[in-house]
């Protein structure tokens, strides 16, 4: 059942929600600016002799102060709440194109499918499935979509996401933390951090320091209220002088080295929180949970002790308090305070970063799950390679996507051949059905559900070569390029004892025909007998010899079209046999070309 009517009722609250707070807002802004008025008026007629009576203004402005920042809080969720089902509309609309993360900062450009599949970019599998909070969540997902998962593991997954598919309460309270502030918290920085040696002393250095500072504040005191002690307090601040000096060099490495990692600390705590009070029956969400737990204080909690920590640090730059930040070695005593709050709990937050990584991404394919509930959870299967699929569709179309079934297997006397060698005119869909199949088991290796009737697959990495361009810089040719990328998925088979899916689009186009006959038959029946599985795209269909020569390991399939009325129609359709029809010359011919 389709989650728009959920989305939309709630959207509608959510804007009624929000329409509300700012009328209120209004009300509120009025009665401050009434308020102040009547203080005003009050000094305006009686003068001087109006101070007595000015408490009354001043104690209804602060109240009214205070609610009012409460309201402009309620407020911005609200907003946020309208925000999140916005954008889940328009996912649900397939509106969502260049309006999220496109995780180009995850790429790596030697990878063996990530370009090939659209997993990093504008319109991405990554850009449709990052509705992380937090920088760990999302590096989490695009590892994962980066590196298949064993199977045990898709399958803690998998019983995972369907715990979270009915959480949109979750979903939501997770959507607003913190929505103005983007996505925060540096995990790696803050992973390195936590666990570096510690520069400053603890234990009775710490307390020594602390009972100085006492008698420092003592003295001042007495100083101001009595004119005495002064050659006391000038001594004591003397030896205070010197301990910050002889300490200004480690201080200043600790306020430097948590100033990256204290960045958004709040919104951590608040996701580390929100997970914390979840019941979950899902044995890896469990276990998530449980390391949360692993000091005798939450997650949630020590992180906000340290955000904390980094607020009062940050508060020696106010210029109201600078001076008696200085007098009182503040920022040496936030500098040991974090320091003892890292070797406390330092060595538990690589741990914690991971667990709410995780937890994220996990939500992110919650989400996914729930707003696409006919894409199915994949079944797994042991070796050889193998991949069936019923209703098979590309999860980054539209409604529009045409879905098509596909078998292949490496398992001797199978019922599905190991190779399926493409054919088609251009624009027929065999470049789509490839990267079809490669997303969808990009998905399932991630613990997702895919866009088909029905899946199964073993475990399976992938190698790809459908979007390779020449580099002017590299001085690489695109058959260059192409025969690098051969090589390596070549090599993937081998390493990983054939269980690999290769797709292989237009293979060893920049040669002739005599050698791209003989080279890709060679590759073909290399990668087949390594117990590879994979398909192979063509316009040249002297290459549907390769598969009768490999038959019953290898088949043809087509995709084929028709010209009439000065138009290409396509029905992207897979049909068995090698095509029998090309468009070329039809297609030269409508755009005006005389040929």
């Amino acid at each position: 059942m389709s989650i728009e009517p959920e989305y939309r009722a709630r959207l509608a609250a959510r804007q009624a929600a929000l329409t509300e707070k700012e009328h209120g807002h209004a009300r509120f802004s009025y009665a401050r600016l009434a308020i102040a008025g009547v203080a005003g008026a009050l000094f305006l007629f009686l003068g001087w002799g109006a101070v007595p009576w000015l408490v009354y203004p001043i104690v209804a402005f602060g109240v009214t102060a205070f609610l009012h920042a409460r309201l402009l809080n309620a407020r911005d969720r609200a907003a946020s709440a309208v925000a999140f089902y916005e954008r889940g509309l328009a996912r649900a609309a397939h509106q969502w194109i260049g309006k999220g993360d496109s995780g180009d900062r995850f790429r790596e450009p030697e990878h063996p499918y990530a370009d090939d599949l659209d997993i990093f970019g504008r319109g991405s599998l990554f850009e449709l499935l990052a509705t992380t909070r937090t920088r760990a969540g999302q590096e989490t997902l695009a590892h994962w979509l980066l590196h298949a998962a064993p199977p045990a593991v898709i399958r803690e997954r998998q019983e995972a996401v369907r715990d979270l598919m009915p959480r949109l309460d979750l979903r939501e309270k997770l959507a607003v933390l913190g929505d103005g502030l983007g996505v925060g918290v540096d995990a790696a920085g803050m992973r390195t951090w936590a666990v570096r040696p510690r520069q400053l002393p603890g234990g009775n250095v710490r307390a020594a320091l602390f009972a100085l500072t006492a008698a420092v504040a003592s003295t001042l005191v007495v100083v101001a209220s009595t004119e005495r002690g002064g050659r006391i307090a000038l001594a004591l601040l003397a030896v205070q002088a010197v301990i910050a000096l002889r300490l200004k060099t480690r201080v200043q490495s600790v306020m430097h080295g948590v100033e990256a990692p204290a960045r958004d600390l709040t919104l951590l705590a608040d996701v580390l929180r929100t997970m914390e009070q979840q019941t979950f029956t899902a044995p890896r969400l469990v276990a998530l949970q449980r390391e949360l737990q692993s000091t005798s204080r939450p997650a949630s909690a020590e992180v906000g002790r340290l955000a904390q920590l980094a607020a009062l640090l940050a508060s020696r730059d106010n210029v109201m308090f600078a001076l008696i930040a200085a007098l009182l070695m503040w920022a040496t005593h936030c500098a040991l305070a974090i320091e003892a709050w890292r070797g406390r709990v330092g060595s538990h937050v690589p741990a914690w970063l991971d667990a709410v990584g995780e937890l994220e991404a996990l939500v992110a394919l919650g989400t996914f799950a729930a707003e696409h509930p006919g894409y199915v959870f994949p079944d797994l299967v042991a070796a050889p390679a193998q991949l069936s699929g019923h209703a098979i569709a590309h999860p980054l179309l539209g409604d529009e996507a045409v879905a098509n079934d596909a078998a292949i297997s490496a398992a001797p006397g199978g019922a599905a051949p190991a190779l399926l060698v493409v054919s088609g005119s251009n624009m027929s869909g065999k470049s789509t059905f490839l990267r079809a199949l490669g997303v969808n088991v990009v998905l399932a290796s991630a613990g997702a559900p895919v866009r088909a009737a029905a899946f199964r697959i073993s475990p399976l990495a992938i190698g790809a070569s459908i979007r390779i361009l020449d580099s002017l810089q590299d001085g690489r040719s695109r058959f260059f390029a192409e025969i690098q990328r051969l090589k390596q998925v070549v090599d993937l088979a081998t390493a990983s004892h054939g269980q690999v899916l290769f797709l292989l689009d237009e293979i060893l186009a920049g040669t002739n025909s005599h050698d791209r006959r003989h080279g890709a038959e060679a590759l073909m029946r290399g990668l087949v007998g390594l117990g590879a599985i994979g398909l192979v795209t063509t316009h040249d269909l002297a290459l549907g010899d390769i598969a009768a020569n490999l038959a019953p390991r290898a088949a043809n399939v087509h995709f084929q079209d028709h010209f009439a009325d000065g138009h290409l129609h396509f029905d992207y359709r897979l049909r068995p046999g090698i095509v029998q029809t090309s468009n070329a010359i039809a297609l030269m011919r409508s755009i005006g070309l005389d040929v």
